[in-house]
């Protein structure tokens, strides 16, 4: 089970029904966790609101990836939590929107199917053969076998750019969410 990027919005405070957002769990599980993980103890304003800083969100996703991702019981991960407190190891390091978004403007601008598709004509088409062999046999691929798999990898690399083009677009979305 492997857990998705999460974002962390960049806040000072947030109200117990955000950080249920942000972990995908109730509420009721959050005030749970309260009381059986000392760690994590958000401060209550004067009108008994729980409010939680970036610290309570990073500790709650983790006792959410111990809990449901790791399998331990309640008391096992309260013990690696501890453990892990006492060695000082962080928390999983959880990224804030504005890097999120950067990271995501990095990448379309990095990968362009341009530089990628003049790699591909630099490509060695010519396979080794394995060291077994004595003399190594080119293949000599024709004219149109050779396009044919330009072509193919061309494909494939828009292929790739779609499926990056879903995950910025499934990105920006949870970004508005937010």
């Amino acid at each position: 089970m492997a857990q998705n990027a999460v974002i962390i919005p960049e806040k000072i405070f947030f109200k117990i029904g955000e950080v249920c957002d942000i972990l995908d769990v109730q509420a009721h599980v959050l005030r749970y966790w309260e009381t059986e993980f000392p760690m994590l103890s958000p401060q209550k304003n004067r009108s008994g609101q729980r409010t939680y800083r970036r610290r309570d969100v990073e500790m709650a996703l983790r006792i959410k990836a111990l809990l449901y991702e790791d399998l331990y019981t309640i008391a096992g991960a309260k013990k690696r939590l501890q453990k892990e407190i006492r060695e000082g190891s962080r928390l999983k390091i959880v990224k804030t929107e504005s890097e999120v978004v950067k990271e995501v403007e990095a990448a379309s601008k990095e990968d362009s199917i341009e530089s990628e598709l003049l790699e591909i004509e630099d490509f060695e088409l010519e396979p080794e053969l394995p060291d077994s062999k004595p003399e190594q046999e080119k293949v000599e691929l024709s004219g149109d076998r050779r396009e044919a798999l330009k072509s193919l990898a061309s494909q494939l690399l828009e292929l790739r750019e779609m499926l990056k083009s879903d995950q910025t677009l499934k990105a920006e979305e949870h970004i508005k969410k937010l």
